[in-house]
């Protein structure tokens, strides 16, 4: 019996030993064994940090406040890069979109994934934008053949400052040979995902004060129309909220976008664990650490994955984002407002997630008369469009099945209690949806406020999926 209550306890502390997060005891591991600080990346200042946080048992939340804390990994790493063609302009563009390439044993993608950037951008987004390819293999005949290339066929855009071509000499590598074999992955396998976080994390350094913010974009990458409009419109509807990475991608690290102020820490990150895991991986546990718990990917992708052989030993890489469209398609705008509901919400499916441009939705349970979901503009705004849908495919029973849609003015209250006092009918929601276009023709005031009002109770809960304004002019006022 005294056996048997021992085995019970062992059991019991092994099962909460399991309880502590992957990501705790990857951190804790790495920072005892010092993997880092031998490469000498780190400055003293940042060792000392390391090692009084070894000392704890971590988890995300509390490490996510010690990392941001760590005020030495603002800073850029120290190295000299080589520019192939190309030089920084003084002016800081809206975007910088990075790429970082290596010869392939089978096919090159590097000129028409530049070639499509281009392309797909109108001369007014082209003023915004700065593209810097970063030519990370150390076979120098290779960088010098590419670099021609490129400046055949993008003279103009070089000239302009729009592209920059750059390269990091192999003496600032860290060890790429004898790394920990994680997953029972092959030793070049290793070595080769291990030199890819490094060259990104080089090319993250470089592009931190070229641009307000940065996309990550692979080597192999077509790219949709005006995509540019696009990634401003979502930025502007995320105003007020906190975001770490913005996704117009589901696939590897294409089409990650990052706020250019986090890109020196991103690639202190990258730096720190590069032997451990791939980049798109360690991603996630950056984001983590920054308090994003969750994905925030925007549909439909903007970035389609074209090549067919990988830049790993030529392998076959068929991946395609299916949720890509190629054709400029119709973007709401989505102004910054203020969003609540009286419906009582299930868990954290909250009144923010309907507006969001990105696939997510409100959820609540059943409501009755009277009930609403209010939307309060930070500005008064001249409205074109209007659709809202509710109901998913899984769950297509609950949609609003008695409805309207009223927009307001003559705000009064506070900030966080500002409501309209007046209130117009626009029309009843159909089979779970409304929409309407000239919106602006048929409301003669400049809109402050619009609320989805439920005129009849239901047994079933609502689901609202998306709520889409699109605004012909900003108003005066």
């Amino acid at each position: 019996m005294r056996h048997n209550l021992k085995y019970f306890d062992k059991m019991r502390c092994l099962r909460k030993r399991s309880a502590v997060s992957f990501l705790g005891v990857l951190v804790i591991c790495l920072l005892f064994m010092n993997l880092y600080i031998e490469d000498g990346y780190v400055l003293e200042g940042d060792k000392q940090l390391i090692r009084e946080t070894a000392t704890h048992q971590l988890n995300p939340e509390r490490y996510a406040h010690t990392y941001k804390d760590l005020s030495n990994f603002s800073g850029s790493i120290n190295i000299s890069y080589r520019y192939l063609a190309g030089t920084p302009l003084p002016r800081k563009r809206y975007l910088t979109i990075g790429l970082s390439s290596v010869k392939r044993k089978k096919g090159n993608y590097l000129l028409e994934t530049i070639k499509s950037i281009f392309e797909q951008s109108s001369y007014e987004e082209l003023k915004e934008i700065t593209v810097v390819v970063q030519l990370a293999d150390f076979d120098s005949a290779w960088c010098e053949g590419m670099v021609q290339d490129i400046s055949q066929k993008f003279a103009h855009h070089i000239i302009a400052g729009r592209l920059i071509v750059i390269h990091v000499p192999e003496e600032y590598y860290p060890i790429l040979d004898g790394l920990k074999r994680n997953y029972n992955d092959p030793e070049d396998r290793v070595k080769f995902r291990s030199k890819q976080n490094v060259d990104y994390a080089f090319l993250l350094n470089f592009c931190a004060n070229l641009s307000d913010y940065y996309v990550m974009l692979e080597d192999d990458v077509r790219c949709s129309k005006n995509f540019l409009t696009t990634v401003k419109k979502v930025i502007t509807s995320r105003e007020g909220s906190y975001w770490v990475t913005l996704e117009f991608s589901k696939l590897g690290y294409i089409g990650k976008l990052y706020h250019s102020h986090d890109l020196p820490r991103l690639a202190h990150f990258l730096l720190m664990f590069y032997q451990e895991m791939p980049c798109d991986w360690l991603l996630i546990h950056f984001r983590g650490l920054l308090a994003q718990k969750e994905v925030i990917r925007f549909k439909p992708s903007l970035f389609q994955h074209m090549g067919y052989y990988s830049s790993y030993k030529g392998a076959e890489n068929k991946l395609k984002d299916d949720d890509f469209e190629e054709e400029s398609f119709d973007i709401p705008d989505n102004p910054p407002a203020n969003l609540h509901t009286n419906m009582n919400v299930f868990e954290n499916y909250e009144a923010s997630k309907a507006y969001s441009s990105i696939d997510e939705y409100f959820w609540g349970k059943p409501p009755s008369t009277g009930d609403f979901y209010g939307i309060v503009f930070e500005k008064p705004i001249k409205i074109s469009k209007i659709k809202v849908i509710t109901g998913t495919e899984d769950r297509q029973n609950d949609i609003l099945h008695y409805g309207a849609l009223e927009v307001g003015e003559k705000i009064v209250g506070s900030r966080i209690g500002r409501k309209c006092t007046t209130y117009l009918r626009l029309g009843e929601f159909k089979n779970g949806n409304f929409e309407m276009t000239d919106v602006e023709h048929k409301v003669l005031f400049d809109i402050s406020c619009m609320r989805i009002l439920v005129t009849k109770s239901q047994k079933e809960w609502l689901i609202i999926r998306s709520i889409s304004i699109w605004t012909s002019q900003t108003s005066s006022q």
